[in-house]
C-alpha cells in the first residue's frame, strides 16, 4: 500500500498549478477548497448537498471528535467515513490549533500539551503520538503532524521556541505514523463496500492508505519559516502545509509568508495553506501555487447573514432587502440563487428560522467551490 499520488496537469507563469491528488476514497482536483466539518458535519448542510455542490474533500477536527463521540468509538464503527456517511475524501487536522486556542486551559511541554476540555473541564493530554493514533482511528485520507500554532504578535524568542517544539513533534508524528499507518480501520471497508477503485487509483498503482502532511510554522519571521520548511522537506512528508496564518496578522503579511515558503516546498507534492481566507485571497493563493485551502469563513459568515457574491459581500439582514425579489447573486447558478429571493432570505434571518443558516451556507460554499473551479479551468487553459 502507498499514500497519495499527486500529478501536476498544467502550470502558469505566476506559479499556479492545476493538479490531481489520488487518495483512498477519491481523486481530488486541485487547487481545491475544503469545507470545514468540525464535528463530522459541515454545519447546517447534509452530505448529499455537499456532494451536489461538488465538494471532493472536507476537513474534520481531531480535537472535537476526540472529545465527542471519541475516536475509539468511531474507529470501532469503521472510521469517520462510514460514521458520517461520507464516501469522498477526508482530511483531519492534528488538534494543535484547537488546543492552541484554549490558551488558559493548556500547558505545553516537550512531551506534548495537557489541557482541559472546553465541554466539561476534564483533563486530557495530546502528544504527537496520541494525535496520530486518534487520526488513524478516524481514518482520514490525509492526516496532519502535531504542531504548535504561534500567536500573533509573538516575540522572536517565543516563535523560536514554538518552532523547536513543532519540528521535534513533526519527527515524532512521522515516525509514529510510519509505524502504525497500516492500522487504518477503513481499509477493509473499501473492499467490503466495493468502492470503485478506478476513481481513486492511477492506472498501474497500488491501493492507497493514509498520508501525513508536515506543517510549516515560524510565526511571522521569514528566516524561521525557511528553517521550518527546509527541515520538514528533509523528513520527506507526503505533503506540506503552511500553518499559523490568519491568527490576526495583516493580510499582506499572510501573503508574504506564503510567498516565502512555497518555493522551498517540493514541486511534486501538494501544498496546503491552513485556515484561509476571503474569496479574493483563496484565488490569489491558488494562482501562485497553493493546491489546498480550508476556512470556516463561508459557513460561519452564512450563519450571521453574510453572503459572498460576485458583487461583493452582502449582509442579508439589511432593511433594503425587505422587498428585494432578486436572487442573492445574479451571476450565481447555485440552488439558492436559482430559487430564492433576497427578501425571502432576509425574512428567514429576521425570523430566526433554521433554514436561514442552511440556505446561506449552501450559497457561500457554492461560491467558494465555484472560485476554485474557475481557477482550475483558467490554469488548465494557461498551461
Amino acid at each position: 500500500m502507498m499514500g497519495l499520488d499527486f500529478s501536476i496537469l498544467a502550470t502558469s507563469a505566476s506559479g499556479g498549478r492545476r493538479g490531481r491528488m489520488y487518495l483512498p476514497h477519491r481523486s481530488v482536483e486541485t487547487p481545491v477548497f475544503m469545507p470545514v466539518g468540525t464535528a463530522g458535519t459541515v454545519k447546517a448542510v447534509s452530505q448529499e448537498v455537499l456532494e451536489a455542490l461538488g465538494a471532493e474533500i472536507i476537513l474534520a477536527n481531531t480535537y472535537h471528535l476526540y472529545l465527542r463521540p471519541g475516536h475509539e468509538a468511531i474507529g470501532r464503527m469503521g472510521g469517520l467515513h462510514r460514521f458520517m456517511s461520507w464516501p469522498r475524501a477526508l482530511l483531519t487536522d492534528s488538534g494543535g490549533f484547537q488546543v492552541f486556542s484554549l490558551s488558559a486551559l493548556r500547558k505545553v511541554s516537550d512531551e506534548g500539551v495537557s489541557f482541559r476540555s472546553h465541554l466539561d473541564g476534564s483533563s486530557h493530554f495530546f502528544s504527537p503520538e496520541h494525535s496520530i493514533d486518534v487520526q488513524i482511528a478516524l481514518g482520514a485520507d490525509i492526516c496532519m503532524a502535531f504542531d504548535e500554532c504561534t500567536e500573533y504578535p509573538a516575540e522572536r524568542g517565543r516563535a523560536q521556541e514554538s518552532l523547536r517544539l513543532t519540528m521535534a513533534w513533526a519527527r515524532r508524528s512521522l515516525d509514529h505514523f510510519r509505524a502504525h499507518q497500516h492500522e487504518v480501520p477503513w481499509f477493509n471497508n473499501l473492499q467490503e463496500e466495493r468502492v470503485p477503485l478506478v476513481s481513486i487509483l492511477r492506472p498501474g498503482s497500488e491501493v492507497r492508505t493514509q498520508s501525513l502532511f508536515g506543517i510549516v510554522q515560524g510565526g511571522m519571521y521569514r528566516d524561521l519559516r525557511r528553517q521550518s520548511a527546509e527541515q520538514l522537506v528533509e523528513m520527506d512528508f507526503d505533503g506540506y502545509a503552511i500553518g499559523g496564518l490568519s491568527v490576526g496578522e495583516p493580510r499582506e503579511l499572510t501573503m508574504e509568508m506564503i510567498a516565502e515558503v512555497l518555493p522551498l516546498l517540493p514541486a511534486d507534492k501538494p501544498r496546503y495553506v491552513m485556515g484561509v481566507g476571503y474569496p479574493d485571497e483563496i484565488e490569489a493563493y491558488a494562482r501562485i501555487g497553493v493546491d489546498m485551502m480550508d476556512c470556516v469563513l463561508p459557513t460561519r459568515a452564512a450563519r450571521h447573514g453574510l453572503l459572498f457574491t460576485s458583487e461583493g459581500r452582502l449582509n442579508i439582514k439589511g432593511a433594503r432587502y425587505a422587498e428585494d425579489q432578486g436572487p442573492p447573486d445574479p451571476a450565481c447558478n447555485c440552488p439558492v440563487c436559482r430559487r430564492y429571493s433576497r427578501a425571502y432570505l432576509r425574512h428567514l434571518m429576521q425570523s430566526g428560522e433554521a433554514l436561514s443558516g442552511t440556505l446561506n451556507t449552501i450559497h457561500n460554499l457554492a461560491f467558494y467551490l465555484g472560485i476554485m473551479e474557475r481557477v482550475r479551468k483558467s490554469l488548465q487553459s494557461e498551461g
